[in-house]
């Protein structure tokens, strides 16, 4: 048995720097949105997925959520966490084993670089020793090899996050709320060559959650948004991965992320130029910069130009990361997946205020984790 899925409720917390709140308090209050905006209750949702990077176990939330004896399962897939969450209750609803179902994500991590452990990803300690879990090295690695193979210059780098602390500055919910210019952007202390300190997302706090539901649901709730197509993917071999920042094979490496939205796309009857407002994973400019291309947006090395005349801005062709992505937003790994759900589902109500997109129809996310995940949605009024 299959059945449409519709995303009726979709709920975020406050992202940024929070002291008085736990990482759980953040799913409680993304949660609390969610169903807020769906006009349901927690005795209403049928069964759950969720989790969190770092601030515990999502299922341990029926504890303050209410004990209704629900299955409530744990997901943990790097920053396709928030993704993988929403894949498994959109499979709940397709199979028919549930009606309505939530999927959450939420962290709280410190202050500086995430801090993987070389055990937890299959790796022998001594690759942890060399610094080679310290994920900006893997980035710079990548864009540089990424720019010099399709002739784009860094300043195209430095114009990505200059977008992305712009529309932060305009979404009320954003960490980074200030505008900056792409000159200091670009002059910035260097992390990794050719990446900036401001070209990056911050480790950030934040909760976010989707209530979706089958159709005759749905038609009850209004306000709803459909969800045409979803897909996951790991990676094939030849990838060029966090973690494993090697090429095996010749030729062009294969891209994890192609893949899945490859999948999504065809799940979901659409193509990448129907698309009106897109969100991508950007954990640094030059993540958003390549995704673009990954997605089917363009082809590699048409970036620079692309971004040079605008089209990526609000007003554009194809608006991109409209909240202001994880640059602005942070990176709270468990939420990002998420958190780009509920803005595809904002623009597409017509409701993100200041940032928001000239009647927009078709919606698209994508979201990638180390060491190797990726999950796309194309979503639709």
């Amino acid at each position: 048995m299959s059945t449409g899925v519709s995303i009726v409720g979709a709920g975020l917390s406050k992202f940024g720097r929070q002291p008085d709140k736990s990482g759980r308090d953040l799913a409680l209050d993304a949660i609390a949105a969610a169903l807020g905006d769906a006009g349901l209750a927690w005795s209403d949702v049928q069964v759950a997925f969720g989790g969190s990077d770092g601030s515990g176990l999502a299922d341990t939330l029926v504890a303050d959520l209410g004990l209704t004896g629900i299955a409530f399962t744990n997901v943990k897939n790097g920053c396709a966490t928030g993704g993988s969450a929403l894949m498994s209750a959109v499979n709940a609803i397709r199979s028919g084993s549930a009606e309505v179902a939530l999927a959450v994500g939420f962290d709280k991590h410190p202050r500086g670089a995430f801090d993987p452990r070389p055990e937890d990803w299959g790796l022998p300690a001594a690759y942890g020793e060399a610094g080679l879990m310290v994920t900006t090295q893997f980035f710079g690695i990548k864009i540089a090899r990424y720019l010099r193979e399709h002739g784009i210059s860094e300043g195209t780098l430095a114009l990505i996050a200059e977008k992305a602390y712009r529309n932060g500055a305009l979404n009320p919910n954003a960490w980074r709320q200030e505008p900056m210019a792409a000159d200091l952007i670009a002059a910035a202390d260097m992390v990794n060559d050719p990446l900036t300190r401001f070209m990056f997302c911050s480790p950030g706090e934040g909760g976010a959650a989707v209530v979706v539901t089958n159709d005759a649901v749905a038609k009850g709730i209004g306000r709803s948004v459909k969800l045409l197509g979803a897909a996951m993917r790991s990676r094939r071999f030849g990838s060029f991965e966090v973690f494993s920042p090697a090429i095996q094979g010749a030729g062009r490496p294969s891209s994890v992320s192609a893949d899945a939205a490859a999948a999504a796309f065809a799940a979901a009857g659409v193509t990448p130029d129907e698309i009106d407002v897109a969100q991508l994973q950007d954990t640094e400019s030059g993540a958003e910069l390549m995704h673009l291309a990954e997605c089917g947006f363009c082809k590699d090395g048409e970036q620079e130009a692309m971004i040079a005349a605008g089209e990526t801005e609000i007003g554009g062709r194809l608006p991109v990361n409209t909240d202001g992505g994880c640059i602005a937003n942070g990176e709270p790994i468990g939420a990002s997946g998420l958190r780009q759900v509920h803005e595809i589902v904002t623009q597409l109500r017509g409701e993100a205020g200041a940032r928001q997109v000239a009647d927009p129809r078709i919606g698209f996310t994508h979201v990638y984790g180390a060491p190797g995940i990726s999950a796309c949605t194309v979503l639709a009024v």
